[in-house]
């Protein structure tokens, strides 16, 4: 990636390689949906038809393949590849990136039918938002489980609180726990419950077996602990989604639960 400069051209090749999308960027692109805009550099007394947008207009004429650089953190970056440009506006300035190929058949964005524009949002929704919401969360605690503190973060999975389908769900990191694969599982299957006040409970009939060190160290331990919360007040989980979730907890399995005090 070229850091001075959001369209990078390596010498030698027909088109740009990869554009970069910065958090304060000077240019008006949209930053969401299936289909992005992204600017053509303006430079003053210079045409929109010069420079370094001749090599992102010829990657948009020949169909090649882009890497796409979103700033989700100052200085940390999340490349997305392959990204493709689908359309290109040299009259406002501006080409459209679609992040997946699939997109490419689908013609004029702007036409999508209803089940095309469907297809899309979901995509970006698994392909885009779901990467940049799993670094943004484990970096804020620290790349650990919240529930045991377990350090592996390829072992580790962004788990939303509110349900990802969920019409008032978000990517927000406050929507997020960083969870082990073991404490994400029986977060998502109710085994475990996390209250309002961060404290973990673990259900009656779990707790009651007998089965082994992983179910008495990896979960029967982990009742009545406090959540590893990030360091930042601003990204500690939303403690009314969590009591939420807790009360789903809580009624799912009636007289599985010992509903306790937070």
């Amino acid at each position: 990636m070229d850091r001075q400069n959001g369209i990078w051209n390596p010498t030698g090749f027909d088109s740009t390689l990869s554009i970069t999308r910065t958090l304060k960027g000077p240019y008006g692109d949209s930053p969401d949906g299936a289909v992005q805009k992204y600017s053509y550099e303006r430079l003053p007394d210079r045409p929109l038809n010069s420079g370094r947008n001749l090599k992102l207009r010829a990657a948009a004429a020949s169909g090649v393949p882009l890497i796409f650089f979103q700033e989700i953190r100052p200085s940390f970056y999340l490349p997305r590849y392959p990204v493709f440009i689908v359309e290109d506006d040299p009259y406002a300035g501006y080409v459209d990136v679609a992040f997946d190929e699939s997109l490419t058949l689908f013609g004029d964005p702007l036409r999508f039918t209803t089940e095309q524009r469907r297809y899309a949002e979901r995509m970006v929704q698994v392909r885009l938002h779901q990467k940049s919401f799993r670094s943004r969360v484990l970096h804020a605690y620290g790349a650990r489980c919240a529930v045991c503190t377990l350090a592996h973060d390829e072992l580790l999975d962004a788990a939303h609180i509110t349900a990802d389908g969920a019409e008032d769900s978000t990517t927000a990191v406050t929507n997020g726990l960083s969870l082990c694969k073991l404490h994400h599982a029986a977060f998502d299957r109710q085994v475990i419950g996390i209250d309002g006040n961060y404290r973990v409970h673990v259900r009656a009939d779990i707790l009651a077996e007998a089965d082994g060190p992983m179910l008495k160290h990896g979960l029967q331990a982990m009742d009545g602990r406090t959540l590893l919360v990030p360091r930042r007040i601003a990204e500690h989980p939303d403690s009314e989604r969590l009591h939420r979730r807790y009360l789903e907890f809580t009624d799912w399995g009636g007289g599985l639960f010992r509903r306790r005090s937070p």
